[in-house]
C-alpha cells in the first residue's frame, strides 16, 4: 500500500508544486503572528498559595498534637513547668498530711468534718477537671498555673478548717468547766 502511495506522488508531483495558497491566507497567518497567542504559564494566585501553605501548617500541628506523648495521656505537669512540678509536690503531701489531722478531729465533731469534706471535695474535683484540660489545652501554662492554685486553696482551707476545728474543741473544754 505505501508503494502505490509513493507511486501516486510521483506522477502527480507536478500538480502539487504548481499550487500555491492564496495571499489572504498568508495575511491571516501574519496578522495572527502579531497578536500574542503565546499561552502564559499558569500562575498560581497568591492567597492559594497561603491557604495550601496554612493547611500544611495545621496538618503537622494536628498531627504533632494527636500523635504526641501529651496526646495519650502522658502528659505531666513537670514537662510544661518543673518549678511548677515540685511546688505541686509540696503542696500535694502537706495536703495529705493536713488532711490525716481533719481525719484525727472528725471523730469528735463528724458534722463539721463532713461539712469541710464537702468543701475539700469539690476543690479535688475541681483538680481532677484542670488535669484532664491540661492534655488538651492550648494555653498549658495557665492551666498548670490555676492546678497549683488550686492546690494552694485546698492547702488554705484545710489550713482554716484546722484553725476552726481547734478553736471549737478550745471553746467546749472552756464551757464544760
Amino acid at each position: 500500500m505505501n508503494n502505490k502511495l509513493e507511486e501516486y506522488v510521483k506522477e502527480h508531483k507536478k500538480a502539487f508544486d504548481t499550487g500555491s495558497p492564496s495571499g489572504q491566507l498568508w495575511s491571516r497567518i501574519e496578522a495572527g503572528l502579531d497578536q500574542e497567542s503565546i499561552k502564559k504559564p499558569l500562575r498560581v494566585p497568591f492567597w492559594l498559595g497561603i491557604a495550601a501553605s496554612l493547611i500544611v501548617i495545621m496538618t503537622v500541628i494536628f498531627m504533632y498534637t494527636y500523635h504526641s506523648p501529651w496526646a495519650k495521656g502522658e502528659l505531666e505537669i513537670a514537662d510544661i513547668n518543673p518549678v511548677y512540678a515540685k511546688k505541686e509536690m509540696k503542696f500535694a503531701n502537706l495536703i495529705e498530711e493536713k488532711k490525716d489531722s481533719l481525719e484525727v478531729f472528725a471523730r469528735k465533731n463528724p458534722e463539721l468534718y463532713a461539712q469541710f469534706s464537702t468543701d475539700l471535695n469539690q476543690l479535688g474535683s475541681n483538680y481532677e477537671a484542670l488535669k484532664k484540660e491540661l492534655k488538651t489545652s492550648p494555653n498549658q501554662r495557665a492551666v498548670v498555673k490555676a492546678m497549683v492554685k488550686n492546690l494552694e486553696l485546698q492547702l488554705q482551707v484545710i489550713n482554716q478548717q484546722l484553725s476552726i476545728i481547734s478553736e471549737v474543741d478550745e471553746y467546749k473544754r472552756e464551757n464544760q468547766i
